[in-house]
């Protein structure tokens, strides 16, 4: 295998790597009268569910494409990738096309986006034509249908820089 290939797998396993490590047991818990109770795994905190999305994106690079596919086997387009993502990572349903599903979240800032954020772009000449999840480290996953495949882009690479339309929040 080339080095030119490995970069890439590197970068992804990198990734999987530091947000599987943000993972965490709840401290120690006190009983009502005092003593120690049982260590226990809280319910997933927003923080938690984001990063399994991330993780569950990032495998599903190299999926076939399909325009309207929902579902790797038959091949994603951008909304039906973050839609089965966020279902089966999260548990989290999201429905309908991207601008649909731009409505459905939180608007912030492109400077304050964290892992399992979307990001939505202008790719057609329509708003909210495109959207893609953001893995950190200036990077998302997305389902474009001219590279045929589920793939990782830059959002400082030129053409996506110049078409970002909007950012949002799902998790808290």
């Amino acid at each position: 295998m080339s080095i030119s290939i490995l970069r890439p797998r590197c970068a992804i396993v990198c990734v999987i790597l530091v947000v599987a490590g943000c993972a965490s047991l709840s401290p120690e818990s006190k009983s009502p009268n005092g003593t120690s109770a049982d260590l226990h795994v809280q319910s997933p905190t927003g923080l938690e569910k984001a990063n399994d999305v991330v993780i569950y994106a990032l495998g599903l690079v190299e999926t076939g494409y399909r325009f309207g596919g929902k579902n790797p086997d038959a091949g994603l387009d951008c909304s039906g990738m973050v839609s089965y993502v966020f279902k089966h990572a999260a548990g989290f349903a999201l429905k309908g096309s991207a601008l649909d599903i731009a409505r459905q979240g939180r608007a912030i800032e492109r400077g304050s986006l964290r892992p399992g954020d979307l990001v939505f772009f202008n790719t057609t000449g329509a708003p909210y034509s495109h959207v893609g999840i953001y893995i950190g480290d200036q990077r998302f996953v997305h389902a474009p249908s001219n590279a045929g495949k589920v793939r990782t882009e830059s959002l400082t690479n030129g053409w996506f820089a110049s078409r970002i339309e909007a950012t949002r929040r799902y998790f808290e």
